[in-house]
């Protein structure tokens, strides 16, 4: 029992091993979730993408900036209209009710507001 304790006392005074300090891992960037900030610029050329693929009739594209617009500026009540009417062309009706909503929310004053109501049954 007293090795033990002598033992210790030993293993005590002996400096620490240095060792190299750890970088943290590589990180591919590309599979770090974007953050988004306020940016009305960074918006409205997601907008403008969106509405020339909607154009085209790329309506899975079209949805896809819509949707990054309203990230960049989420009361862009235009863009949450137009990616609702793209999700409808998509076919994935329950999801474009919830962005109409989302519309109705961000643009309540919005001249298509009543319709939009009348589509998603809301109270006015």
């Amino acid at each position: 029992m007293a090795t033990l304790f002598v033992w210790l006392a030993l293993f005590a005074q002996q400096p620490a091993a240095q060792q190299a300090p750890q970088e943290p891992p590589e990180e591919d960037e590309s599979s770090r979730p974007k953050e988004y900030a306020f940016n009305p610029l960074q918006a409205a050329k997601e907008f403008n993408i969106g509405a020339y693929y909607a154009k085209k009739n790329s309506w899975k594209a079209a949805a896809g900036r819509f949707e990054e617009a309203t990230r960049w500026n989420p009361s862009f009540g235009d863009a949450y209209l137009r990616w609702a009417e793209a999700l409808e062309r998509l076919g994935q009706r329950d999801k474009a009710k919830v962005v109409y909503s989302k519309f109705l929310e961000a643009a309540p004053d919005h001249k298509r507001a009543v319709e939009i109501k009348k589509k998603v049954g809301a109270k006015s």
